[in-house]
């Protein structure tokens, strides 16, 4: 598979690191003078721009995070006066205010240019007929992709998210040979197709981009065997930029980070130490190209591990793996700390179980519950009570071999489990939080 921009894609790490660090000597000047929120934080340490000599001197500055964002609401992070704004995205706002970030024309090329090579690494050319099912709006995820698609030469259709008949319809129609969705919308859109006789696996679509949440490997075969596809994942977040972040190639081993526009670290979430390559913790990621809305340090929450050991495909930049949890989607159960993707781990590993699960947890008394919803396959539903029970257990069991805790597992029938077009909601924690 041809490399969209071998020059940085597989540049010597060496010249790599030069340019690095040229850019976070720029970008540290550029904040300094023109953002209130770093120039303040950074005097409060002491520091300079001109004190920013290495890329380990990266450790000087300042981490930033949601509440900085949300305090400076709506452009108080801005680094360019609103005429230099091209364009404005945000958060939902679920949680509070919602984060709003801004590009400039620079900044929107830039953009486009990093999810053309998410793109070209996951096997899109100018021949492929593109099937955008994400949400279009303030919401990152629709718009950066299409543009980068758009500049690969492919065909974009629109589709925006949900309507999954039509989204079937203009596959069908339109010839579609790539898909871009959340995993989950993906298995749903296999799941109504094969409940309406749409034989997916054998029509043109040929390859699947997904974002937009964690999903693991289990789920990525199940995706490939309904659909008759190659899926990869891509990774982005609307704080440093959006979708483009980085991306895997054909080879599925580890998204290619873009190390030319942002520089990653990896830190105990704890402490805030920085990490040896190839131990897990959080990733920080700094913004080296970005105009508008220039971050330094951003905590992710986002866990992972980093290789810098070059891909078979060519490419040099580090790759990432793929991001299954999140130091605030941790949830402590009867003292144990357990993460959704255990628990999805380990439902895929017991035959029958669909890919579609609700993780409830809630206090009774003073003990905390945990009870996982699972859907199964029609096959698996018997007249004997006594073989539901056996496969009750075997689920339960195989859940606390994974995570160390005994879950009531719930049978339910399939399409009970609610589906969406966004990221898909696994978790209710009842619990009081006073």
């Amino acid at each position: 598979m041809p490399i969209w921009n071998a020059e940085y894609e597989s540049m010597a790490r060496a010249d790599l690191a030069e340019l690095q660090l040229r850019r976070l000597k720029s970008v540290v000047a550029w904040v300094y003078e023109r953002v209130p929120h770093y120039r303040e934080a950074l005097d409060a340490r002491g520091v300079k721009p001109r004190d920013i000599k290495s890329l380990t001197d990266v450790r000087l500055l300042p981490f930033t995070d949601k509440t900085a964002l949300r305090d400076t609401y709506p452009f108080g992070m801005f680094a360019v006066p609103m005429e230099q704004v091209v364009r404005v995205h945000s958060s939902s706002g679920t949680t509070g205010k919602p984060i709003v970030v801004g590009y400039t024309k620079g900044d929107l090329n830039t953009w486009t240019e990093l999810t053309a090579r998410i793109a070209s690494a996951a096997g899109v050319t100018s021949h492929d007929r593109v099937q955008m099912a994400f949400l279009y709006g303030m919401f990152t995820g629709g718009w950066g992709m299409h543009y980068g698609i758009e500049r690969v030469g492919a065909t974009v259709f629109p589709a925006g998210a949900g309507n999954t008949e039509r989204q079937l319809m203009m596959m069908r129609d339109f010839g579609t040979t790539a898909l871009v969705c959340t995993p989950s919308y993906a298995l749903y859109i296999a799941e109504v197709a094969e409940q309406s006789g749409i034989d997916l696996v054998s029509s043109p679509l040929r390859l699947g981009l997904f974002g937009g949440e964690p999903s693991g490997e289990g789920m990525r075969a199940e995706i490939e065997r309904r659909l008759g596809i190659l899926a990869t994942d891509n990774y982005g977040l609307s704080e440093v930029m959006g979708p483009g972040v980085s991306g895997e190639c054909e080879h599925q081993c580890g998204l290619h980070m873009a190390e030319d526009h942002f520089l990653f670290e990896v830190v105990d979430p704890e402490t805030g130490e920085p990490l040896p390559e190839g131990e897990e913790g959080e990733l920080i990621i700094t913004t080296l190209t970005k105009e508008a809305f220039p971050v330094l340090r951003y905590r992710t929450h986002d866990l992972t591990v980093i290789d810098t050991q070059p891909c078979a495909c060519g490419r040099t930049m580090a790759r990432m793996r793929k991001v299954r949890a999140r130091t605030d989607d941790m949830l402590i159960i009867r003292g144990v700390n357990v993460y959704p993707s255990q628990i999805e781990d380990a439902l895929l590993q017991v035959e029958g179980v669909e890919p579609h699960y609700l993780i409830v947890v809630d206090r009774i008394g003073a003990m905390d519950s945990l009870e996982v919803r699972i859907e199964v396959a029609e096959d698996v539903f018997s007249d004997m009570m006594a073989d539901m029970v056996a496969f009750t257990k075997r689920v339960s069991d195989r859940i606390q071999s994974v995570v160390g805790l005994q879950a009531k597992v719930t049978l339910v029938e399939p399409g009970t489990i609610e589906r969406t077009a966004g990221k898909a909601r696994r978790v209710v924690d009842n619990r009081p939080t006073d």
